[in-house]
């Protein structure tokens, strides 16, 4: 492929890619001179601009040029072994990053380039934080990471495209999916526990909230059944509140990324929820902090569950299954009535499962997205109302009865909102 000729470089185009190479290379330079580094911000951006140079000559330029900044790698580890006796070789792999950015950009890309400068950019900044957490890396820990990666990258390839079955119900690529998305909460929700620390039981009940709220609550509860310390009593109600807005968070994210329309008529249910939660909260730590009650606690890391469990992920898989096999008979056989109380009985073993198979059946065609949207927020409500007989055992009754009164809030709400689905939905439809 050969490059323009003079001619046919349209000014303002190339003016607008070169812009965008120098702007880029600026970027990742801003961060290397802040850190003192020998190339720094002109030559980062000198490096951006010749790969938009080389690009738009041509790909034997693009070619010569990035084997001419590799060159200069080796000069600038050369010199710096000499001068400090050690090497340069993340900058390097920057630089030869950033020529073959401004190369993208050259050719005409945009979006593509300014992504990997940011992330590129942030591993980058970030250096003493994943030092930090590579080191604390524990044998389980790097075990857990690299079964997800299986899971996720071996396993679900090659497992068959479209249903199987001898009535059609079950997509392994569906049903791996799902597992997949919840089993990557878990995991980023570990990795930010690990990485920032758990401080305080309320925080750690938000974490927990994630990946299963009503583990979370009755582990709460047990708390402040076994704690005479008010403070420490007042952390874990806040933790419950907040377990209960990251359950609500989770399954609306789960619906948006499996199920879009689903989530557009469910949001006004989710946003009432999640709003009635978040009031609940700050209540709370007004509470808290009138005199010295925002003392930490902090939650010992020992009993901080592994990232990724595979029996975990097995078992939701096998929930998400079952709910999604049994949701298309009841609403083949009982209607939407049947398809809501399945919905209810899954939210109280498993809301994530729940609101998953929801959106597996939309996605289908077996049930309406507005359909799907009733029976998610359902399983979310249902999930908040298992969460009041965990706290009752813990034997206070005035926790029990703001919790009570916190829960019947939010349900409230959210079957408030329901009445919001079916307008949204015809007006989603109406417009399309």
């Amino acid at each position: 492929m050969v490059g323009h000729s003079a001619t046919e470089w349209p000014y303002l185009e190339m003016l607008k890619r070169f812009a965008l190479a120098l702007a880029l290379g600026l970027l990742i330079g801003l961060e290397r001179e802040r850190r003192k580094k020998e190339a720094g911000l002109r030559t980062f951006g000198f490096t951006a601009l010749l790969g938009a140079m080389g690009a738009a000559l041509g790909d034997p330029y693009a070619l010569l040029i990035l084997g001419l900044v590799g060159l200069l790698t080796v000069f600038l580890n050369i010199h710096e072994m000499r001068a400090h006796g050690g090497t340069e070789l993340t900058t390097s792999a920057a630089m030869l990053i950033t020529c073959v950015v401004g190369t993208l950009c050259g050719k005409g890309h945009t979006l593509t380039p300014t992504a990997i400068v940011v992330s590129t950019t942030a591993l980058l900044a970030w250096k003493d934080r994943l030092q930090g957490f590579s080191v604390g890396l524990t044998e389980n820990e790097l075990r857990s990471a690299l079964l997800l990666a299986i899971l996720a990258i071996v396993i679900y390839p090659a497992l068959p495209i479209g249903t199987v079955g001898p009535w059609g119900l079950i997509e392994p690529r569906t049903v791996w999916a799902t597992v997949i998305l919840i089993a990557g909460i878990g995991f980023i929700n570990y990795v930010l526990w690990k990485i920032y620390g758990t401080r305080g039981i309320a925080v750690g009940g938000f974490l927990g909230g994630l990946v299963n709220s009503s583990v979370t609550v009755s582990e709460l509860a047990a708390r402040i059944k076994e704690s005479t310390d008010r403070f420490e009593i007042a952390s874990a109600y806040q933790g419950i509140l907040l377990a209960t807005s990251a359950m609500i968070c989770r399954n609306t994210v789960i619906l948006l990324l499996l199920a879009p329309f689903a989530a557009v008529s469910a949001l006004p249910s989710y946003l009432l929820m999640l709003g009635a939660s978040a009031g609940w909260v700050w209540s709370g730590h007004i509470k808290s902090t009138t005199e010295k009650e925002a003392r930490p606690h902090a939650v010992d890391e020992d009993t901080l569950a592994l990232p990724f469990s595979l029996w975990a992920a097995l078992k939701f898989g096998f929930i998400f299954l079952f709910l999604h096999v049994i949701g298309v008979f009841t609403q083949k056989y009982f209607g939407d009535a049947g398809f809501y109380t399945t919905s209810i009985i899954g939210g109280v073993v498993s809301s994530a499962s729940a609101v998953a198979a929801s959106a597996s059946l939309v996605s289908n065609g077996t049930i309406s997205a507005t359909t799907a949207a009733s029976g998610a927020v359902l399983a979310s409500l249902a999930s908040v109302a298992i969460n009041l007989p965990f706290v009752s055992r813990s034997g206070n009754r005035r926790v029990t009865l703001n919790v009570a009164v916190a829960m019947g809030t939010i349900a409230v709400l959210g079957v408030v909102g329901m009445t919001f689905e079916a307008p949204i939905r015809s007006l989603i439809e109406s417009l399309h």
